[in-house]
């Protein structure tokens, strides 16, 4: 699958890499995974012709189904999940998916999946490309791994002639221990060209153009810095609660669920210096610097640079929804924090000195995803009597979910008196300029990993270094779960943007939250 051997389809600045024949490899295939992203997004993918005539889908899972009732599956997937589904592109697409049921552990079940690789491959593959995802709890991840490497299917063809490739999906571990365990297991059966560790907030258009912007453009990457940038502030807000992963989310709990990952995946895109080019490993290099950069927290200061929050009763689109201690699956003297705001510097020549505020909740006011560039204000104002105080900074800010897009708050007359000034505000949305709507961000994760592009997937070191930063709060958190010495957990009512604590962590850096 070396991205050499591909062809390209080309538009107007536009270049899309076409993968060459491919069997996906589903374990855990009967799971809610599969069924609400994977096989929606393959469907998505056969439809636009971005999956080769010769593929196939073979799906493992401890659930009792074969050919037949697993294709029933995957047909109903598609009706619920795909807006543009035709009977005909449904039957063709679900008469190349196939099923084999086993359990994790058992050497059985890789004999019959090696087995049965080998006959679909002779009927549908010209060479042996082969993508095992990994859609089963964290749990299971160490026995499909080791299974994959003693069986021989993780083993590669010469000259790079049969292509293996392995999706991990997060969580990756629940603390730098764990995750290097998991990694010593990777390593192991996997060469790290092989692992695909998937984010798929990496996958979304809007945050693939956080690079597009900075980069592409001449006019903003020379005011990307400390000179011109007072603050960034990063927002993951959720409305929903923890709906059917109360018991994965006792476990977890916002920071590792939410900061790991997805937070400082966008911390990294927003601050990194320039690559010397789109390369996968260039841009990975960039990030990981960027990440190290962080300064750590200070454990015996935390109160004053996270806060942590959990949710109770309130009105959620107009209805009252129940606190989080009173979730099905949740302990009612539950400590779990579903809300985190942090400030964190990067000590660089590029952003010293500018904060960067993150926060993210359930059960907030509304879904949105937001990165908020605020610049400095303006030295000196000549519009007397206004001051620099009255004129309001201008705001560049990534919209990146729901409603996608960019916009840029600047100042700008007020028509009437000759002194009439007002925000105005530049809008950009996909939803005006792209009228299909946007691809899922498994459909592009997808396609990358097929054509051999790791770019929008996490490198060992990026994971490394994350849990690195996030593991000492995490840790400092269990010695004191009373809350006494690590700052108190803030309830906060459903329906809010949070704990009234989060004001304070930008007041005393002169800031405030920008309003989204």
């Amino acid at each position: 699958m070396s991205a050499n051997n591909h062809s390209t389809v080309r538009g107007s600045f536009c270049i899309e890499e076409y993968p060459e024949p491919t069997a996906f490899v589903i374990f855990g295939a009967s799971g809610d995974l599969t069924s609400r992203k994977l096989i929606p997004s393959l469907y998505n993918l056969f439809q636009k012709n971005l999956i080769p005539k010769d593929f196939y889908i073979l799906g493992c899972a401890r659930s009792p189904l074969n050919d037949e009732s697993f294709r029933k599956k995957v047909e109903n997937a598609i009706g619920e999940r795909s807006d543009s589904a035709s009977d005909s592109k449904t039957r063709k697409f679900s008469e190349r998916c196939f099923y084999i049921s086993g359990g994790y552990d058992a050497d059985e079940t890789y004999k019959e999946l090696k087995k049965r690789l080998e006959i679909l491959d002779k009927k549908f593959l010209p060479e042996r490309n082969h993508i095992f995802h990994l859609a089963t709890p964290p749990s299971i991840y160490p026995l499909v791994i080791k299974n994959l490497g003693l069986s021989g299917l993780s083993k590669e063809g010469k000259s790079g002639i049969g292509s293996v490739h392995v999706i991990v999906e997060k969580p990756f571990g629940s603390d730098l221990d764990s995750a290097m365990e998991l990694e010593n297991i990777l390593k192991k059966s996997l060469s790290e060209h092989q692992i695909y560790r998937i984010d798929h907030y990496l996958g979304k258009d809007t945050v693939q153009n956080i690079l597009l912007f900075r980069f592409a453009n001449s006019i903003f990457e020379p005011i990307w810095n400390r000179r011109y940038i007072d603050n960034i502030q990063i927002t993951v807000a959720e409305s929903i609660g923890v709906e059917h992963r109360a018991g994965f989310f006792e476990q977890a709990g916002l920071l590792r669920d939410m900061f790991q990952n997805h937070m400082m995946q966008l911390i990294s895109l927003v601050a990194m210096e320039s690559p010397i080019s789109f390369d996968a490993d260039r841009v990975r290099d960039e990030k990981v610097k960027l990440l190290r950069a962080i300064r750590p927290f200070k454990i015996n200061d935390l109160n004053n640079t996270i806060i942590r929050g959990q949710y109770g009763p309130g009105i959620i689109n107009g209805k009252e929804v129940v606190a989080y201690r009173d979730e099905e699956g949740v302990d009612p003297n539950s400590k779990i924090e579903t809300y985190v705001a942090a400030k964190i510097m990067i000590e660089n020549w590029r952003w010293q000195g500018v904060p960067f505020f993150l926060r993210t909740g359930r059960r907030l006011k509304r879904k949105a995803s937001k990165i908020a560039v605020q610049f400095k204000a303006v030295p000196h104002s000549m519009f007397y009597p206004l001051t620099t105080d009255d004129l309001n900074p201008n705001v560049l800010i990534f919209h990146v979910q729901p409603e996608e897009g960019i916009s840029l708050r600047i100042q700008a007359k007020h028509p009437g008196p000759k002194l009439c000034m007002d925000a105005l505000e530049m809008e950009f949305k996909y939803s005006e300029v792209i009228h299909e709507g946007l691809p899922d961000a498994y459909e592009r994760l997808l396609l990358d990993c097929m054509v051999g592009d790791p770019t929008l997937f996490i490198r060992r070191d990026d994971m490394e270094v994350a849990w690195s930063f996030i593991t000492p709060v995490l840790k400092a958190w269990e010695r004191d779960p009373e809350c006494k010495k690590t700052g108190p957990l803030h309830m906060y009512p459903a329906g809010s943007w949070g704990p009234d604590a989060i004001e304070e962590l930008v007041n005393r850096e002169g800031r405030s939250w920008i309003n989204i």
